[in-house]
């Protein structure tokens, strides 16, 4: 790896690395509270390169950032010696706040529009989401937060009862909420994530209808009509029996690549559930499970 480093008032801290772990550096920035990141696919100097940019007020810590990579391209299952570089760069000014607020445009998925809340959408066939994308992960425009809502859209009925677990934003729980599911928990082990997630839940109008609590699914966590889990698959395996032991109809897991597809079809099988229905975004695969109803 390369590190290079500058002051100054505002810094970005950027990361060159494969576009396949494009998703794996968003999350290592994400790891260091930054006020915004931005993704640019257009990285001269080879196809296969792209930068992920994340700014700040103070100089952030390269190693720790390096160490963060290392770990999420772990946790991604990529190669252990993928090359990256990460360098700290001043920005001029605070003109990056008005270019990276270009960046984010309201998104269409199904019949709902994720929007940044500085954005004014007018559309009275959809449900209009608002989340705030410089807050954790699950901003509408990630593969998995498709898949799982494009799931919900599927699955959720007026009074369904639906688990969130590890709600991040919020953004799955808001959605069912707003497909007429009640009650809606959302669970996260991160307490900043709740307070994020009960922030966007607010700011939504619905604070009244989900119910938020820090930590996981646990053998106390009442069965729900519907469990989803936008998580990554080395966190679902260790609770995926508990996760289908609590889902009484449907069970919606995400946050796994294809090429974990064999290792989450084995897992279920030996759970009984060995015929899940798969549905693929780009490198990115949603899990859904028919659970026997009463």
């Amino acid at each position: 790896m390369n590190i290079e480093r500058s002051t100054g008032p505002w810094f970005a801290a950027i990361v060159t690395i494969d576009k396949a772990a494009l998703d794996a550096a968003e999350h290592a920035l994400n790891m260091l509270d930054p006020l915004g990141i931005e993704t640019d696919l257009l990285r001269k100097g080879g196809d296969e390169q792209a930068t992920v940019s994340a700014y700040f007020d103070h100089v952030p810590d390269a190693t720790e950032l390096c160490e963060q990579i290392v770990n999420a391209i772990e946790i991604f299952g990529m190669a252990a010696d993928m090359e990256f570089s990460v360098s700290i760069a001043e920005v001029e000014d605070a003109d990056w706040l008005a270019e990276w607020k270009r960046h984010w445009q309201p998104t269409v998925i199904g019949n709902f529009v994720i929007s940044p809340p500085w954005f004014e959408v007018e559309d009275n066939e959809r449900h209009i989401i608002r989340i705030d994308p410089s807050m954790a992960f699950g901003t509408g425009t990630h593969d998995t937060t498709q898949l799982c809502l494009a799931a919900l859209e599927d699955e959720v009925k007026e009074g369904d009862s639906l688990l969130d677990v590890g709600t991040g934003t919020g953004i799955l729980a808001i959605a069912a909420a707003m497909l007429g599911a009640s009650p809606v928990v959302g669970n996260d082990i991160d307490a900043d994530s709740v307070t994020i997630a009960r922030e966007n839940i607010a700011a939504n109008g619905i604070a009244e209808l989900v119910e938020l609590n820090d930590g996981s699914v646990t053998d106390d966590t009442p069965n729900f009509d519907v469990v989803c889990a936008n998580l990554t698959l080395d966190v679902i395996e260790p609770l995926l029996s508990l996760l289908v032991a609590k889902a009484s109809r449907t069970l919606i897991l995400s946050g796994i690549l294809a090429e974990q597809e064999t290792s989450i079809r084995e897992s279920l099988t030996n759970l009984g559930h060995g015929d899940p229905t798969i549905t693929y975004s780009g490198e990115w695969i949603a899990v859904k499970v028919s659970l026997a109803t009463a």
